[in-house]
């Protein structure tokens, strides 16, 4: 007598790893995007006062009349939402999968060859969560004023970065962000299928680029003004 065994049912393209870990490289390329063109924004600070207003007042007028007042604004934030709610539950997902799925602990010479940056990605993203959190109440929500109350988005941002404490938690937010970002670019290339033997080195200079130019461009601005230089 012959049997023959169900095939199991598979599972929704939406639930394997491989579609978690490209979810999370496609929205990870969105919030690169993003904290790039966020960084060079906040450049604009060099420029003066008048220059950093204008460009902070252009953003609620993008592509109008096409869109309402503050619409590309708005497309902008519902976009980085659904973004980071797909990263952070992917991350989870996958988290939790890998924890349960290792029945004994690494051994050493695995968790040596992991870089600082790999190893820190959980928690280094937790923490970048809260400092996103503190900075939009800080300069979008204006629910927490550092050094007073301003009109001129200039004027908020060197009284808030004239406060050493304040640099301090952003600088630890940017390393943060640019060890995350530096992983996240390797790992993205690796799932988006970009990775190679003879690629590698140049993908993976590209990841310290971009997380240099990130530390560099983001702290830039800041420094200055603790150090007096805009004011």
């Amino acid at each position: 007598m012959v049997t023959t065994t169900a095939p199991t049912r598979p599972r929704r393209a939406r639930y394997t790893t491989v579609a978690l870990k490209a979810s999370m490289a496609v929205t990870g390329v969105i919030f690169v995007l993003f904290v790039l063109l966020h960084m060079y924004g906040n450049l604009k600070a060099f420029a003066g006062q008048e220059a950093f207003d204008g460009y902070a007042a252009s953003l609620r007028t993008l592509l109008y009349p096409y869109l309402p007042h503050e619409g590309f604004l708005w497309i902008q934030r519902v976009v980085l939402v659904v973004a980071l709610v797909v990263h952070f539950a992917a991350a989870v997902t996958l988290w939790a999968r890998a924890r349960a799925a290792r029945h004994t602990r690494y051994v050493m010479h695995k968790r040596q060859v992991q870089t600082y940056s790999s190893r820190t990605m959980r928690w280094g993203g937790l923490i970048i969560l809260a400092f996103v959190i503190f900075h939009l109440l800080q300069f979008t929500t204006l629910t927490i004023n550092v050094g007073g109350t301003f009109d001129s988005p200039y004027q908020r941002l060197v009284a808030a970065f004239g406060v050493w404490y304040v640099w301090l938690a952003y600088l630890v937010a940017i390393v943060m962000l640019s060890m995350h970002v530096r992983h996240g670019v390797w790992s993205a290339a690796q799932t988006l299928g970009q990775n190679n033997r003879r690629r590698q080195r140049g993908l993976n200079l590209a990841a310290y680029v971009v997380a240099g130019l990130l530390l560099v461009g983001f702290m830039a601005p800041p420094t200055a003004i603790l150090l007096g230089f805009l004011n």
